[in-house]
């Protein structure tokens, strides 16, 4: 399964509801850094990302985009799959 990282805060509903759908489709570790509690850790999501908003979600190292983005990708049918690729390195 590929690695999953996520970029959070403690109280955001979107950064819940998407751990809960990955969790619900298999994932059971999750590279979560707290944006709120990191210091530099939002703004090094911004530079990555181009976004300020959270979740900021990477599976592998593919940058899916924030909850809603998650969301479609499921009901294409794609996360799945996307979560059981190998590796790129």
């Amino acid at each position: 399964m590929q690695t999953v990282k996520i970029y959070t805060t403690g109280t955001c509903p979107y950064c819940i509801h998407a751990k809960q759908l990955l969790k619900e489709r298999g994932v059971t570790e999750l590279d979560e850094i707290r944006v709120d509690m990191v210091p530099g850790e939002r703004q090094k999501m911004m530079e990555i990302t181009g976004r300020r908003t959270v979740p900021q979600i990477f599976i592998g190292d593919l940058h899916v985009g924030g909850c809603d983005d998650l969301v479609a990708l499921d009901d294409r049918g794609n996360l799945l799959s996307l979560l059981n690729t190998s590796s790129r390195g």
